[in-house]
């Protein structure tokens, strides 16, 4: 990109590997807030992110345009639909996390573009191009590999997966339904439509002396609070680079977060046997389809040569 738009791009790309990296490394930043269990951490992420969300909304004077998507009931229902899906993706992924399992939280956002293309069929009835089923049928080859290697269902990885896209859905729905809604005005409604449950799980925890709030210590306190940011910031950076580059270049970059989350899994003493390295190793093969196929259809097709 020629001139101006060269740092823009930049920046974006930068947000973009900075949003996924943070992301990638959660399951360090979760593993050390143990004892913490996945109600628990859920209930803190939702209220402390909710916190956050109404300081900058005052801060940056956004009330107006919060207020504007609550009158709206198509964009207020597909937020409540949105609040629940994330909900359900945080939840399960700190399952994943804190009982040891997050090679199969990484296998969740690995098979999550296939989930996507899935939804598209499904719900939007789109069409699938050939590879793109060739990355589909060998995905759900995969599923049933790591299936049999786990002797159960892998449930967390095909939650967060769908739960996820699922998610993407609602907000593509959502940019289309009344103009679209800014980043931080339907995280600010979203965690307060989840907030009230939250602020239940954290005072019956609490009256039966499960609350890990104070208890580890000083700094376990400050990581909880601390979780408020850490799930915003990636979500605000994810959005600038949405709107600083193509879309085909996001699709790549956000490989970058089931990568590290692999690489966390070893670190933190997760075992990988033969059986499920081919698992995954048949996921990487139906990615690397489904982005050479993205990126052969986006490259702009050449003008047409005028008969003479």
């Amino acid at each position: 990109m020629p001139g101006v738009d060269q740092p823009r791009t930049r920046t974006g790309v930068l947000a973009g590997l900075a949003s996924y990296a943070v992301w990638g490394l959660f399951p360090f930043y979760f593993h050390a807030l143990k004892p913490t269990g996945a109600l628990e951490l859920l209930a803190q992420r939702v209220v402390w992110t909710f916190v956050l969300c109404v300081v900058l909304v005052v801060a940056l004077r956004r009330g107006a345009r919060a207020l504007a998507v609550v009158r709206s009931p198509r964009q207020r229902g597909l937020l409540a639909l949105a609040a629940v899906a994330i909900a359900v993706n945080w939840g399960v992924y700190g399952l994943a996390v804190v009982t040891g399992h997050v090679l199969e939280a990484s296998l969740g956002y690995f098979v999550n573009p296939l989930i996507t293309v899935l939804l598209g069929v499904l719900v939007l009835r789109e069409r699938l191009r050939r590879s793109q089923w060739v990355a589909v049928g060998t995905g759900l080859v995969a599923v049933v590999v790591i299936t049999a290697d786990l002797g159960r269902l892998p449930w967390m990885a095909l939650t967060v997966a769908v739960s996820f896209a699922s998610y993407g859905l609602l907000k593509n729905r959502l940019a289309r339904a009344g103009g679209g809604v800014d980043p931080l005005s339907g995280l600010t409604l979203e965690t307060t439509a989840l907030l009230l449950p939250a602020a239940a799980a954290l005072a019956v925890l609490g009256a039966r002396g499960g609350s890990t709030f104070t208890d580890p210590g000083g700094w376990h306190t400050v990581l909880l609070v601390l979780s408020g940011p850490a799930t915003l910031v990636p979500l605000l950076l994810f959005a600038v680079a949405a709107g600083r580059v193509p879309l085909t270049v996001i699709g790549l970059l956000q490989y970058v977060t089931p990568v590290l989350q692999f690489v966390a899994a070893f670190v933190l003493g997760e075992s990988m046997p033969p059986s499920r390295w081919i698992g995954f190793g048949l996921v990487w093969v139906a990615l690397a389809v489904l982005t050479a196929d993205a990126l052969r259809h986006s490259r702009p097709r050449p003008a047409p040569v005028p008969a003479p």
